[in-house]
């Protein structure tokens, strides 16, 4: 049996390849292959074993022990798709406790530490999950790998770099703040977020498109633009398409229905459903059919009557959701575009946090727990008509939407506000790069 069909076997003894990883399921077990040590060059174990994080990724995780040095190695590596965006965390590091933080590290992630002009490229490593301290420790393990061989054939460089061993050793006693910037194309990096489900005003998660240099590190092909007009006859209001795709959970082939709407009062949206027929899994996407508006969007309902619970809202990528007695913020791109409830659209916030792993299982603390059913107990009573909050959506985009029940009206509990953009803004959304106007006289002028 081959390495791949050995762990297969091991962990999807019920037939699911990827397990949810359980400390309860007595089945889920790694699968063991005799493999060599690179220390000693003696054969060793190496386990494997094929999981799903709640919350996160399906990923492998991979431990070598050897026997005879008692050497060992763990590593993880992402076995979920590539994400449609890249992310990035900037972390003010500023006390002990953000050394401890848990940080989900891709072989094709790359850590920063701006203060000491530091980085750890991107495929210099192997996936881990670990902490920041772990990751400056490993660090600096690898300076201090051939520093013998460095003092006996160059002192001097062997010098500079002890030299910066011991600026990376003081940064672990968090003397003075500093900055971490985990940066992955992929979009499979994490860093953990301590206040969870509330904001955490220390870290900062921004989503990009990836560059077509990432593109190519990443092995992914750039889209080719059909050079061919569209079909002006063509009325896609009034036809379902429908295309071939994977599942995105067991990766089987599945059909995705795609559907131009109209929203009375708003603007042309499209609703992408993916129904998987192996699975069962559905899903369901809403992107925005229109163009950018000239100014950001922000949308404020004061929920006084179980009755507002049953408006429909239409949530971009763009948008971000926030319920200010809750201290809570939802940030952009998470939970991707909806057209929902608002009941839906809580519900839907609910589950994010109940799934939250560092909240779970072994990861969890009493403190942590008691904090997460506390706000989950307050979100419940929202959505059940019980208490009285403010529903905030901002949309830097402006194609957001959330139902006006007195249209063509004023609604005395709704109130939308438009804002012009900030700078950081229009740099998400691409737009300080873009011209709209004399684009067409350069390529004549180069002739």
């Amino acid at each position: 049996m081959s390495a791949l069909g050995a762990t297969a076997a091991a962990a999807a003894p019920a037939g699911a390849l990827f397990r949810p990883l359980s400390a309860e399921d007595g089945e889920q077990q790694p699968a063991e292959i005799e493999s060599l040590c690179m220390n000693c060059f003696r054969n060793g174990v190496t386990r494997l074993l094929l999981t799903r994080i709640p919350f996160f990724k399906e990923i492998i995780v991979s431990s070598f022990s050897c026997p005879s040095c008692s050497w060992s190695n763990t590593e993880i590596q992402a076995a979920g798709r590539i994400q449609e965006q890249g992310v990035r965390y900037t972390l003010a590091v500023t006390s002990r406790q953000d050394m401890n933080r848990e940080v989900v590290k891709t072989d094709c992630a790359s850590a920063r530490i701006p203060e000491l002009d530091f980085e750890v490229p991107a495929f210099s490593q192997k996936g881990v999950l670990t902490t920041i301290e772990g990751i400056i420790d490993r660090a600096v393990a690898g300076l201090e790998q051939d520093q013998p061989a460095r003092r006996a054939t160059d002192p001097e460089v062997a010098r500079k770099i002890d030299e910066f061993i011991g600026k990376l050793r003081q940064l672990k006693e968090v003397s003075s703040p500093f900055t971490f910037i985990l940066d992955d194309p992929s979009g499979n990096s994490f860093v953990e977020n301590p206040r969870a489900p509330h904001r955490d005003e220390a870290l900062q998660v921004t989503r990009y498109r990836r560059s077509p240099q990432q593109c190519a590190l990443l092995g992914l092909q750039g889209e080719e633009v059909d050079a061919t007009p569209p079909d002006a006859a063509e009325d896609l209001r009034d036809e379902v398409l429908q295309f071939n795709t994977n599942c995105p959970e067991c990766n089987a082939p599945a059909s995705t229905n795609m559907k131009l709407v109209q929203i009375p009062h708003f603007k042309e949206v499209i609703i992408m459903a993916t129904n998987c027929d192996s699975c069962g899994h559905r899903t369901n996407e809403v992107k925005s059919g229109g163009a950018i508006e000239a100014q950001g969007t922000r949308i404020t309902l004061r929920i006084t009557d179980p009755s507002d619970m049953t408006r429909d809202i239409l949530k971009s990528e763009t948008c971000s959701v926030e319920i200010p007695e809750l201290e809570f913020e939802l940030g952009m791109g998470a939970l991707g575009g909806k057209f929902t409830t608002l009941e839906g659209l809580l519900k839907d916030i609910r589950d994010l946090v109940e799934k939250n792993p560092f909240t779970l299982g072994d990861s969890s603390t009493a403190s942590r727990t008691g904090k997460l059913q506390e706000f989950i107990g307050k979100l419940q009573d929202i959505i059940e008509g019980k208490a009285q909050a403010h529903f905030i959506m901002d949309d830097p985009a402006g194609n957001s939407y959330l139902q006006n029940v007195y249209a063509p009206e004023e609604d005395p509990e709704l109130s939308v506000q438009r804002y012009e953009r900030t700078f950081e803004q229009n740099e998400e959304l691409g737009l300080n790069d873009m011209r709209t106007e004399g684009y067409e006289a350069e390529p004549a002028s180069g002739r």
